[in-house]
């Protein structure tokens, strides 16, 4: 089974990641625009001392000299964290003062300003001012290098760098927790939804409560409503079906059973004969009410849902028809089919809509006249069953349609279901039945209407 994943977790890594991310891109920055001002800050430093060097080059008698006093050297190379060496050139003469080791400058282009690089001297790092000067005295010209190690700009990039950076550490810390803290009561609904429902009974199928919902739960909680009362429904039809069917199906099976003890009673065959008729029946009946029950069953579904299929009308009900003839011929009935089109195309359940056909022409059979005639015609739209026996009063046209329902004093022994079954099969499949008069004489009259199925 797999690991379920944590909606706090989740929301939580979503939230924290993108401020490290933001925290991360503002250090790098913060780097850069911190190393260009503490560059900037001791370049100017760097600068001073090569320009006070500049102060002790000399020139009297067109002989250049470089006065070095030691306080002057101790401003230029005093420092507690850095190394700092200077290097003072002749464009004619060489070297000057200092340290030869300062590196200088390749190839620059302009010596109108200072120039600013980094190199290294004894295997260290150093940045490097290079500057020239020119004296009136002499058509001499010199340069100035001064290099000094990186420890106080390094030590500097870190305090500044670590000013930054704790405190935002410390921020998202102090944001995760709140974070985490906010996101515990957020959820805390869905736990008291969670264990409300855990605790009901499996015969509760009632609305959860929506008091204390937010917003953004409503529409789940909205949903499980929607489910446990599709629930309920379900339930209760499938409760009320075991009802009817029990109803239904006990008077059948006690008279089986009495028929069967009276016929074991009989010595002979001809005194047991009647009782066996009377088995007969009632397991015809039997079977009659368990085939329509079934039906009914299948035009109930749980869900309220079908996969619906294209079904060609014409064929299927030319070949129910077909099939019931010999039985309308038994009553001395003529049956008979109209149809101008080939084909009859509609969304449906050919098993439901053949059961339709059945129960009407069962009907018909059984409530018409003898020598009548039944007419069963189709149109692209609508599926007619005429047939001239004494029809339904007005009064029971609405009557019939109800589960069980028998016009009193009706012929047969039907159980009452025909044309409920019709009616909910026709719902199922959103089409309009209307009962009528086949005419002025009586008879009966049942269009099927498919209204946006065809």
């Amino acid at each position: 089974m797999p690991k379920s994943k944590s909606l706090k977790i989740g929301i939580l890594v979503s939230l924290i990641i993108p401020l490290i991310l933001f925290v991360s891109i503002e250090t790098v920055l913060s780097y850069f625009v911190t190393l260009h001002y503490v560059d900037k800050t001791y370049d100017r430093w760097l600068l001073d001392s090569a320009r006070a060097l500049a102060q002790e080059i000399k020139v009297k008698d067109a002989k250049v000299s470089v006065e070095l006093p030691l306080a002057a050297l101790e401003i230029v190379k005093w420092d507690d964290l850095d190394k700092t060496y200077f290097k003072i050139n002749s464009a004619e003469k060489g070297l000057l003062a200092g340290d030869s080791i300062v590196p200088e400058p390749v190839n620059p282009a302009d010596w109108s300003k200072p120039i600013f690089f980094k190199g290294k001297i004894r295997g260290e790092l150093v940045r490097v001012v290079s500057m020239r000067v020119l004296k009136k005295e002499t058509q001499d010209v010199f340069f100035i290098h001064v290099g000094e190690t990186l420890n106080k700009r390094q030590e500097m990039m870190t305090d500044i760098l670590l000013a930054d950076l704790i405190p935002q550490i410390v921020l998202i810390l102090i944001a995760s927790l709140y974070l985490l803290v906010g996101l515990k009561r957020g959820l805390k609904p869905l736990h008291v939804l969670a264990n409300e429902i855990a605790k009901r009974s499996p015969k509760d199928l009632s609305p959860i409560a929506e008091t204390h919902v937010f917003s953004e739960v409503r529409t789940l909680t909205d949903t499980i409503n929607d489910l446990l009362a599709r629930l309920a429904h379900a339930i209760a039809a499938q409760q009320r079906f075991i009802a009817n069917a029990a109803h239904q199906l006990r008077t059948p099976l006690a008279g089986f059973v009495i028929q069967a003890e009276r016929a074991l009673r009989e010595q002979d065959m001809d005194t047991m004969k009647p009782a066996l008729l009377q088995m007969q029946n009632s397991a015809g009946r039997l079977s009659h009410t368990v085939t329509q029950l079934l039906v009914l069953a299948k035009s109930e579904p749980i869900d309220g849902m079908n996969e619906f299929k294209m079904v060609d009308l014409f064929q299927l009900v030319r070949t129910t028809c077909i099939d019931w003839v010999p039985k309308a011929l038994q009553r001395q009935i003529e049956l008979s089919f109209e149809c101008t089109e080939q084909f009859v195309p509609v969304q449906g359940d050919e098993a439901l809509l053949r059961e339709v056909l059945v129960n009407l022409l069962d009907n018909a059979i059984l409530y018409g006249y003898s020598n009548g005639h039944i007419v069963v015609s189709l149109t692209p739209s609508m599926l007619v069953v005429e047939d001239d026996g004494p029809g339904i009063p007005e009064a029971e046209k609405n009557k019939v349609l109800e589960r069980f329902y028998r016009i009193p004093s009706s012929p047969g022994n039907g159980c009452g279901l025909g044309l409920a079954i019709v009616k909910e099969i026709a719902d199922l499949h959103k089409a309009r039945l209307e009962l009528g008069r086949k005419n002025a004489k009586g008879g009966t009259r049942i269009v099927l209407v498919f209204e946006g199925h065809v």
